[in-house]
């Protein structure tokens, strides 16, 4: 797709979750160019989630991180949200916009910006580079506008067990053994994943003695699954693009963290509808096949104890909201039975 006319190009060639917590800096770029058309360089499917953040004008869609989006206009400001370059630097410049905006890269003198510093909130570190060039940001303006279309499994406790790397999967069997202890108490659960994550998904729903109809993984695009997620009454998951849903939507959930710190990909701590879970164990290999021992140290007993806390909090059948959600969006608990149990990234160029 080309991109007529003055612009400003934004790359994020990620995934959901790092979309999300995009979010901010995307609404500082629009309000402080609000004549610049603004064009989002990103995978294809994440467009209907972009339109919600009703920042965004086009998502031109990206063939991969280190490939030029397809555009034939050159753009008006180009901004890098992707990475500390120097791969991504080059892309935009590649572009011959009029200005780029990026971190500063030695293998890359001709951008002069501000130095990449490790650690803090992904939120914050792109805030931080915008404010280096006047715009004002704010991290926490994580809201999404809720889909028009209707949640299937309104009220529902979503229970989310995929995650992109098994680093941050916790394990099956222990999904299925909370869902399981929430059917028991009463609650509606559902199985959410992508169509490649069904399988899983299917497999701990069966475990968990929940009907094939609660499996919702492959049922739904994106924008079904911001709707499911909107409507829910809690949301369990690990440090996934669903998590990050929740935080949008201000949705309690539960938040299953490892390898990765919450302090850099969790939900504003300021939020008490989320409990973050994290058992701090030392340096974690974020892109590892396999959960690390800080998510092993996560037992069902504890995310069900954080469960019960939280849907405490509202009558059965009706999802919590906090009254600061965005205005501009378009549109007594069962108490939980536990079984007791002995206790048993690098960043973006």
């Amino acid at each position: 797709m080309a991109v007529g006319g003055p612009s400003t190009l934004a790359l994020r060639a990620l995934g959901l979750g790092d979309l999300l917590v995009a979010v901010p800096a995307l609404r500082g770029l629009r309000s402080a160019r609000p004549g610049s058309r603004l064009v989002l360089a990103a995978p294809a499917a994440l467009a209907p989630l972009a339109a919600l953040t009703g920042a965004v004008d086009e998502v031109v869609p990206t063939a991969g991180p280190h490939v030029p989006p397809p555009v034939d206009a050159r753009p008006a400001l180009a901004v890098n949200l992707h990475g500390r370059g120097p791969q991504s630097h080059r892309v935009l410049l590649a572009l011959r916009p009029a200005e780029l905006w990026a971190y500063t890269h030695p293998a890359v003198p001709e951008v002069d910006g501000p130095e990449w510093t490790e650690g803090g909130h992904e939120a914050a570190r792109w805030c931080r580079l915008l404010a280096a060039y006047g715009v004002a940001a704010d991290p926490a303006d994580l809201d999404l506008a809720v889909p028009s279309r209707p949640s299937p499994a309104p009220g529902a406790v979503v229970v989310h067990p995929g995650a992109a790397y098994g680093s941050r999967r916790w394990p099956a069997d222990r999904y299925a053994r909370v869902a399981a202890a929430l059917r028991r108490a009463g609650h509606r659960v559902v199985v959410t994943g992508g169509g490649d994550e069904r399988p899983l998904a299917v497999s701990v729903a069966a475990r968990a003695g929940l009907d094939p109809d609660a499996v919702l993984a492959g049922r739904t695009d994106l924008a079904g699954l911001a709707g499911v997620v909107a409507g829910a009454r809690l949301v369990v998951c690990g440090d996934t693009g669903v998590g990050h849903l929740a935080t949008a939507y201000r949705t309690p959930s539960v938040l299953l963290f490892g390898p990765s710190p919450p302090e850099r990909w969790g939900p504003p701590p300021d939020r008490a509808e989320h409990v973050v879970l994290w058992r701090a164990t030392g340096p974690g290999e974020p892109f590892a096949d396999r959960p690390g021992p800080a998510l092993l140290a996560l037992r069902p007993a504890d995310v069900l104890a954080a469960a019960a806390a939280l849907l405490e909090r509202e009558p059965q059948g009706v999802p919590c909201r906090s009254s600061a959600a965005r205005a501009d969006a378009r549109t007594p608990s069962a108490s939980i039975e536990t079984e007791r149990r002995p206790p048993g990234a690098a960043a973006a160029s």
